[in-house]
């Protein structure tokens, strides 16, 4: 199984602003690379506070890559799982009304105020010993069992910091955009405790493309 973290970000290392507003610094360009790359996965994981701020998730419109997706006998939109340890998502939220599957990544607690309902067709518990936060190394197992073979990452950045920390993200596709936010409060692609210089995880350089103002880097995560 492969998982693909795919983020844009400011030239100052920002992903929102103070507000923690949507993004709009990105380009054109930048969105039909993310499509792309939603394309070309299996599952798409989100966290339930990039949900909450953005309300939805971003489809595969292009009809090329639709009809890419269904020659490859896959469905045209991923399963979107949405990873939340609490369970608390608001059902009101425009994604429930999105053409999509959707699936939970929670702990039991969390699992509690869906089982009766009927807006995730999956529901998935992988939880440490004591219940209170995901087991990544478990979830690894349990997506590998239902035959995900890539999985696309798409935030946020706690999310980001606890799979990094789990050795569970193998790539970054990573945009740089020519705008600067600032701000001590503006969040950056991972929060979480941080790492210390050697516990924190090294990348390769793959490739870099230049896009008028932006640059799309493309890192391995060394194991």
């Amino acid at each position: 199984m492969k998982t693909t973290l795919v983020l844009a970000m400011t030239a100052d290392g920002k992903i929102a602003d103070v507000t923690k507003s949507p993004p709009t610094f990105s380009s054109d360009r930048d969105s039909a690379h993310l499509e792309e790359q939603i394309a070309l996965a299996d599952a798409i994981l989100v966290g339930s506070g990039t949900l909450d701020d953005g309300g939805s998730v971003v489809l595969v419109k292009t009809p090329a890559l639709i009809q890419s997706r269904i020659d490859r006998q896959k469905p045209a939109q991923p399963p979107q799982i949405i990873c939340s340890r609490s369970g608390k998502i608001d059902p009101q939220l425009p994604f429930f009304s999105q053409p999509i599957d959707r699936w939970l990544l929670t702990t039991t607690i969390g699992a509690k105020d869906w089982h009766e309902r009927d807006s995730f067709s999956q529901v998935i518990i992988c939880e440490t010993s004591d219940g209170k936060e995901i087991d990544w190394q478990v979830v690894k197992i349990k997506l590998a069992e239902l035959n995900l073979e890539n999985i696309c990452l798409l935030g946020g950045s706690e999310l980001a910091a606890s799979l990094f920390a789990a050795e569970f993200i193998d790539d970054l596709w990573l945009t740089v955009c020519p705008v600067i936010y600032g701000g001590t409060a503006s969040p950056t692609p991972v929060s979480g405790a941080g790492f210390t210089p050697d516990s924190a995880p090294k990348l390769t350089l793959l490739n870099v493309d230049r896009v008028e103002g932006e640059l799309f880097l493309h890192y391995r995560v060394q194991k």
